[in-house]
């Protein structure tokens, strides 16, 4: 049986295929940290918001020529990180 780190790899290269995206690379392991954060810092349902939000500025940025797709990711990644990180903080001071 494969590992769970395996299935989510096979999902992520199916449905890049499917949404014609092969050979895009894409740090699984990177996705759901920030998931996680997330979901620990805002609240559960903001992970998958956060990630789709996250892939959609990155795209957009790569799609303009703003970067190139990795820069992109890790940019809009970061941004997202240090949101959900301010947003904890701010949490605990109310």
């Amino acid at each position: 049986m494969a590992s769970q780190k395996e299935q989510l790899e096979a999902w992520s290269s199916r449905l890049l295929q499917a949404l014609e995206l092969e050979g895009t690379p894409v740090d699984v392991s990177a996705v759901l940290d920030l998931a996680a954060v997330a979901a620990h810092s805002v609240v559960r349902p903001a992970a998958p918001l956060t990630t789709f939000i996250v892939g959609y500025a990155a795209g957009l940025a790569a799609g303009t020529g703003q970067a190139d797709d990795a820069v992109a990711m890790r940019a809009a990644m970061a941004v997202a990180a240090d949101q959900c990180r301010d947003a904890a903080a701010e949490g605990d001071a109310q």
